[in-house]
């Protein structure tokens, strides 16, 4: 590609330096948290059993019913790493888009952000995704093209915003007020929208750069709908519905006197504990790379070591106030919707004993975009999208978007730009896969909404989201109505002069109820 340029040995330093120090320092960090906890854990198993040791004489509890106790699955990379890829489906579309289009910094976003990874998962303990801001993205490839500093000055714009908003309590107050309903609406109608957005990878050929649907993709080939099919069925028969079953399993009285029925069930639980632990989602992607050189040899030509320089943007007050008022003010709500409220009202679902804060989600957008938009690279955020990614695919603590932050480091640092001639051949089905599951898995995060009016509020603010294409119109809404049904409940004053009985039944008939 002619816009390549190999860098400086400086630059090289440089990235390299930062990036290995920094990557290097949490992951000791988090090597000495994890077996803080180890510790911590075995000590107290072992002051439980002292505790029964020396209390023997208080009568046995009442006998509980059987266990099947399963070995526990090995501790090793793979199984921390098996849900790390799960968020890919939507960032390579917009970073390929905007790299091609807008000429992005492949290798400053790969390095800025495999930082912004590594961070997340130390700090929160859950798979905390970083994906790009995603309004801003379609309004950068759209016609009139926003320049990289006006990128950046809508990435900063949004993230002065949120800091301030999670700083000041403000993101807090706003999470402990907004109905649940709506937050599921909103909820819904992404995961949705990116299940049809995965549809259409699968069934139809992509141009990211202009952001449209081409002819219909052929069954056969690298790239064809057969290929994406059979990824399907690969994860669905690997993954099941996302639930991995971590748990033993008790037995009832009548199947621990039927030894063959135990037995039974003993394999079928020992298969699926096997099939849970192998990566599917990072085996789906592994393949997906390999058939990037397969379908285009030459790209192995293409490919220039080391990363990019280091250098500030220079933006004018130009670019602020284009940056601002194109691309900062649509995405304003989106990220307070989408990327702290969504996501912690998840995580609380996903991981109740590890619930994070809107303050610590609000304050982590703004300071990872004051930092890496001024270095040009891509204006990110934590989506809720992403994190049920995580989830579907295995993932369960900060390990695994450690493992994903250490891989685009690496080829950050290795391939650095050059690395979009891979992505430019990575097959667009397999992306659509991924995606589609992380959509559902979104998508499934409002099945508790058990009462008619709950999915009431909810699903007219998942329609209102989808066919206004805005979370805020959505949003609005669903407050609105939310209200309005909360005011219909209300007991009011000026209503209490009509002579109300309570010991008067109730007609169901019409006439009747004419009658005095």
């Amino acid at each position: 590609m002619s816009h390549l340029t190999h860098p400086s040995p400086k630059g090289h330093f440089g990235w390299a330096s930062l990036s290995l120090s920094l990557s290097l320092s949490l992951y000791l960090s988090l090597t000495a948290k994890l077996n803080s906890q180890t510790q911590s854990f075995a000590t107290l198993h072992c002051l439980h059993g002292q505790r029964h040791t020396f209390h023997h004489h208080h009568p046995s509890p009442p006998p509980q019913p059987a266990v099947v106790q399963l070995p526990p699955p090995q501790n090793h990379s793979l199984r921390r790493a098996r849900g790390s890829v799960g968020d890919l489906g939507t960032y390579i579309p917009i970073v390929l888009a905007l790299t091609l289009v807008n000429h992005l910094d492949l290798s400053t976003t790969l390095i800025f952000t495999a930082l912004y990874n590594i961070s997340t998962g130390f700090l929160f303990g859950i798979p905390m995704p970083v994906q790009p801001m995603k309004s801003i993205a379609a309004v950068a490839i759209s016609d009139p093209l926003l320049s990289l500093p006006q990128i950046a000055a809508a990435g900063l714009s949004t993230a002065a915003t949120l800091f301030i908003l999670g700083a000041t309590g403000l993101m807090s107050l706003l999470y402990r007020f907004i109905p649940l309903p709506v937050v599921r609406g909103v909820q819904l109608s992404q995961g949705l929208a990116f299940a049809f957005s995965a549809i259409k990878y699968i069934r139809y050929n992509q141009d990211f750069s202009a952001g449209k649907s081409g002819p219909p993709r052929n069954w056969l080939g690298l790239d064809g709908i057969t290929l994406a099919l059979f990824a399907i069925l690969f994860l669905v028969l690997v993954t099941g519905s996302g639930d991995f079953g971590d748990e033993a399993i008790p037995l009832g009285v009548h199947e621990e006197e039927n030894n063959s029925v135990n037995r039974s069930r003993r394999r079928v639980r020992w298969r699926l504990r096997i099939l849970s632990s192998i990566p599917a989602a990072l085996i789906v992607f592994i393949l997906g790379l390999v058939l990037c050189f397969i379908r285009d040899p030459s790209i192995v030509k293409d490919l220039r070591f080391g990363p990019s320089r280091i250098h500030l943007l220079r933006i004018t007050w130009e670019d602020w106030k284009i940056g601002f008022f194109r691309g900062a003010i649509p995405q304003i709500p989106l990220s307070i919707l989408n990327s702290v409220i969504a996501v912690c009202k998840l995580s609380a679902d996903l991981f109740p004993d590890r619930e994070v804060s809107v303050t610590s989600v609000s304050v982590s957008v703004g300071v990872m975009n004051l930092v890496g938009c001024w270095f040009g690279a891509m204006p990110v955020c934590h989506s809720a999208g992403g994190l049920a990614g995580q989830y579907r695919f295995g993932g369960r603590s900060g390990a695994s978007v450690v493992f994903l932050g250490l891989g685009k480091l690496l080829i950050g640092l290795v391939f650095g730009t050059s690395f979009v001639r891979i992505l430019g051949q990575f097959p667009i089905g397999i992306l659509g896969v991924l995606l589609l599951f992380a959509g559902i898995e979104l998508a499934m995060a409002s099945r508790d909404m058990n009462t008619k009016e709950e999915s009431f509020v909810m699903l007219v603010c998942a329609a209102v989201s989808m066919t206004g294409s805005s979370a805020a119109l959505g949003f609005g809404c669903g407050i609105l109505l939310y209200g309005l049904l909360k005011l219909r409940q209300m007991e009011c004053s000026c209503f209490g002069n009509f002579n109300f009985d309570p010991k008067r039944p109730v007609a169901v008939d019409d006439e009747t109820s004419l009658n005095p």
